[in-house]
């Protein structure tokens, strides 16, 4: 979960608690949130929240990682590992992990949901003979 500067975050250093979530279609609440959960610290000016471009790009990965189905705290690990200028290959290295493991699970619900969706279908089959054959005896009785 490596960062990937846009244009717009070397134009802009600061931003409010509601310019990030018109930017990233979520609610302050929510972003109060990921604050409450150590992901954000921004600065304050009185009640004011202040977010840093690091703030954004926090805020900008934990939506990813989010999407991929990852917990907040494993999203913490992966991006507090990252520290410019350094050797990225641990986070990666990590980052590879956690997505195999995600994955995995991934795979294992698959797997039982098909098994009931074949069960399923497999009831249904049986509930439509037996409703045939109760609509086949009303019709000869």
């Amino acid at each position: 979960m490596i960062p990937d500067p846009t244009p717009s975050e070397k134009e802009h250093s600061e931003y409010s608690i509601g310019d990030l979530s018109r930017e990233f279609d979520i609610t302050p609440r929510a972003i109060r949130f990921y604050e409450d959960q150590g992901l954000l610290s921004p600065a304050r000016d009185g009640q004011r929240r202040i977010y840093s471009s690091r703030d954004r790009t926090r805020l900008k990965l934990t939506l990813r990682g989010k999407r991929l189905g990852l917990t907040l705290s494993e999203v913490r690990e992966l991006i507090d590992m990252y520290e410019p200028g350094r050797d990225d290959r641990p986070q990666l290295e990590r980052f590879l992990a956690v997505l195999e493991h995600h994955k995995g699970a991934l795979e294992g619900q698959r797997a039982d949901i098909e098994a009931q969706l074949s069960e399923i279908a497999a009831f249904e089959a049986r509930i439509r003979k037996q409703l045939q054959k109760r609509k086949s005896r009303g019709k000869l009785g």
